[in-house]
């Protein structure tokens, strides 16, 4: 004689028995989404929806696609430290000790001729008769003109920035070009008679700098050429 597993009959009862208020429930609710959704009224919710899975389904590829930009440019404009010598130009981490520019957690202070004669930069200014301290806004330029009556000294932060001095010895091209981190912070000098360029290549953070001249610049007089490269 089989007896039968009450257990096993009651899961069956539970899931076949048309009475189970479980079912009825599950029902219930299925009937009422379907109902709403035939109405003239779930259009606009309905709508909605699809502009919200629109809208994540552009963020990510946004997100995607500027992860790979970001790592294009990266991998692009990775300088080495025979770059930045071709550059005439010194980096320094702004977080790192011990550093000629960072003595404590305060942050980092500095003498522009004084840090340039330490690091090894050559060619600039020997002292600051001119000053200029600015701004370069995300995409905007500064530069591009070279000076044959002065040596200049240049100090950048604040954002990822394309550093371009002109340099005869680079044969395919007759400039250095490095990019100076935003966690980063860069001493170059100039040359009286060398074209220098400083560009914005962030697209969030403002570049800072503190440009340092032995001379006075007249931008009226015929010591000075303007607009030295066209693809910047």
């Amino acid at each position: 004689m089989r007896i039968p597993n009450p257990r096993r009959g009651s899961f069956s009862n539970t899931q076949q028995n048309p009475d189970n208020p479980f079912n009825v429930q599950n029902l219930s609710t299925v009937s009422i989404i379907l109902n709403f959704l035939k109405r003239p009224q779930a259009f606009p919710f309905l709508l909605s929806i699809f502009v919200l899975l629109t809208w994540l389904s552009l963020r990510l590829q946004h997100s995607s696609s500027q992860f790979e930009l970001n790592k294009n440019n990266h991998e692009k404009w990775s300088s080495t430290k025979d770059d930045d010598v071709k550059a005439n130009l010194v980096r320094f981490k702004s977080d790192h000790l011990p550093s000629l520019i960072l003595k404590d957690r305060r942050g980092w202070l500095l003498n522009p001729i004084s840090l340039a004669i330490d690091a090894g930069v050559k060619g600039g200014a020997v002292s600051c008769v001119s000053l200029h301290v600015g701004e370069i806004q995300p995409g905007a330029l500064r530069g591009n003109h070279r000076h044959y009556t002065l040596n200049e000294t240049f100090v950048i932060w604040g954002a990822k920035t394309k550093f371009r001095l002109e340099n005869n010895q680079i044969d395919d091209k007759g400039y250095a070009e490095v990019i100076v981190g935003a966690d980063e912070v860069a001493i170059a000098a100039s040359p009286q008679g060398t074209a220098h360029a400083l560009a914005n290549a962030d697209l969030i953070h403002s570049t800072f700098f503190i440009g340092c001249q032995d001379g006075v610049i007249n931008n009226n007089a015929s010591t000075s050429d303007f607009n030295v490269w066209k693809d910047l």
